[in-house]
């Protein structure tokens, strides 16, 4: 499993509706995937930020998959996850911690999860059901489950080879697409969520330890012991108020499927608990003790949330030659001319933008020339044949948030209908290391030549993580192209290091990085100078005030030429 930014945590729930699951075939890239959905209330409306939202559960994912959620205490917890953080090498840092959670259907085992999360204090979550793992269903099938006469409770039910997979991939770092199904209409929800490994993995599901080869990889497994009366008193409160079933059917159901095999099936994986938690999420001393544990693996792992993490390595950056797989424009009259617009910082905003998407516009064509071309043939108007090149290789471009999305325009106006994805990576004030808040990649990004497009590019820590988040998608190394307007040679030397095989594309180079990790001399801030949200600098609050003691001057002196000639005239 690999490791990410310290406070990160995968969740795993399969305390599910058996009664309304319909599996699509698997996918048929080369590896196959699972995802998860972002649930939404009946209306199809986002929960509201800040608390977690109560709706009917018509998805197979837990109570606790909301895509943000606030604990008892107040911090705000990302159920979508992040991908792993990696060191200054590219590699994965930390072992994870990996809890598995068994127990019967409405044992407490989401509650138990969520105590666990909410007392870890971390921050992030992703959220898997294991719902999404079931077989698929034959039309008898499919007639039996509509009359609630298919058992969904037995492991014959579940494709464990295809859990076991998505958990391997989980371990590697890698992304997993998790299928949601829908009570409702007892199918698969067409919409689809990409998630990640983490610091800390609970798997979670009622058959949890029932194959060997995952009970494995898990560091600690946990047992939700809660009685029969218990159990059934919540599935009928969950059943028929969240879920429209009535009481004859989740009865019905109970007696001749649930209760069997969780006495068959379920109960036997208590023998192989290394605790065990009687009433559930209640057993709040149980929690603790289990939360102290993890906090202590993960503390002789080297996690520490409160830790500021450098993952700057200047001194091992800033030497050395060039790499082979940096590309710089010609530095040609024309493209000296923009950088003295772009870097000027009396340049009015209007014009600084015009300029900057000139060169972007320079820089894309030439990154052009590094994708693949075939020879091609075509008849020219007057009937004679053209010997020339036609592209061999798709394009699409993958703009880091914010300052990369200003190359959409250059991109799009160079490949005609270019597909462009979107990543938002912010650093965490804590740790002070990349995370992720937004992802959005073209479909089936994997088969593309990627333009990943930033403004500038200073200590590298961020197009290192983009360029990961591309890797966890399958994309080949050698199928990523870095294109900024300006990069700085650690950050170079850093990804050239880490990913020598990924094309870096830039318009000029700038030797050193400040105390700040800032490019010197650099060309300030470009999103805020692109997009007008510039704080005022000292020098910008003088040029102002000049100029409005400029304008009042010039208005005093209008006013006395005015009086002037009113009194030649009189």
């Amino acid at each position: 499993m690999p490791a990410t930014v310290p406070g990160s945590v995968v969740l795993c729930d399969g305390d599910c509706d058996k009664n309304a699951n319909t599996v699509l075939p698997p996918s048929q890239n080369a590896e196959r995937r699972v995802k998860i959905s972002e649930l939404k209330d009946d209306h199809g409306s986002n929960c509201a930020a800040g608390h977690v939202c109560r709706r009917n559960r018509t998805m197979s994912t837990s109570k606790s998959e909301d895509h943000l959620m606030t604990t008892d205490h107040g911090m705000k917890v990302y159920t979508k996850g992040r991908p792993p953080w990696y060191d200054i090498h590219g590699q994965r840092l930390k072992k994870p911690y990996f809890i598995g959670i068994c127990g019967g259907s409405a044992s407490g085992k989401t509650t138990v999860a969520k105590s666990i999360i909410e007392r870890l204090g971390m921050q992030w979550v992703t959220v898997l059901s294991m719902d999404a793992f079931y077989k698929v269903l034959t039309p008898e099938q499919h007639e039996l489950a509509a009359k609630n006469e298919y058992n969904f409770d037995t492991p014959a039910a579940f494709d464990f080879d295809l859990l076991y997979e998505a958990l391997k991939r989980l371990s590697e770092g890698k992304s997993v697409d998790v299928p949601v199904y829908d009570f409702t209409h007892h199918k698969r929800d067409v919409n689809t969520k990409v998630m990640y490994g983490a610091d800390v993995l609970i798997f979670e599901g009622i058959l949890a330890f029932h194959m060997p080869e995952i009970v494995d990889l898990m560091d600690i497994k946990i047992f939700v012991d809660t009685d029969a009366d218990s159990r059934l008193a919540r599935r009928l409160s969950r059943d028929t108020g969240e879920r429209g079933r009535d009481i004859r059917g989740v009865l019905d159901q109970y007696i001749r499927h649930v209760k069997p095999a969780f006495e068959q099936y379920i109960a036997p994986g208590a023998k192989v608990a290394d605790v065990i938690i009687p009433r559930g999420g209640e057993n709040l001393v149980a929690i603790d003790l289990i939360v102290r544990q993890v906090k202590t693996q993960l503390t002789a792992r080297g996690y520490d949330a409160n830790k500021p993490q450098s993952d700057t390595d200047e001194l091992t950056f800033n030497k050395g030659s060039m790499p082979t797989s940096l590309h710089i424009v010609e530095n040609t009259p024309q493209v000296q001319g923009l950088h003295t617009f772009i870097r000027n910082r009396d340049t009015p905003r209007d014009e600084f933008v015009f300029y900057s998407e000139r060169l972007m516009r320079i820089l894309i064509e030439y990154a052009i020339n590094f994708i693949p071309y075939e020879d091609a043939e075509v008849v020219m108007p007057n009937g004679k044949n053209y010997h020339g090149k036609r592209r061999s290789a798709e394009v699409c471009g993958v703009a880091v948030m914010r300052s990369g999305e200003t190359f959409e325009k250059a991109l799009r106006s160079v490949v005609k209908d270019c597909k462009v994805g979107k990543i938002l990576i912010q650093t965490n004030e804590m740790t002070m290391v990349p995370e992720l808040y937004f992802l959005r990649l073209p479909r089936n990004v994997c088969k593309y030549k990627v333009l990943l497009m930033d403004a500038t590019v200073g200590t590298g820590s961020c197009a290192t993580m983009a360029i990961r988040i591309l890797l966890d998608h399958d994309v080949l190394e050698e199928n990523i192209i870095l294109c900024a307007l300006l990069m700085a040679q650690p950050g170079i030397q850093r990804i050239a290091y880490s990913f020598p095989r990924v094309k870096l594309i830039t318009t000029a180079v700038d030797p050193i990085l400040n105390e700040y990790y800032h490019i010197i001399p650099g060309m300030g801030n470009f999103g805020d100078r692109y997009f007008g949200t510039e704080f005022p600098s000292a020098h910008k609050k003088k040029q102002r005030e000049e100029k409005r003691r400029e304008v009042a001057q010039m208005f005093v002196d209008h006013s006395a030429a005015a009086s002037v000639s009113k009194s030649s005239s009189t």
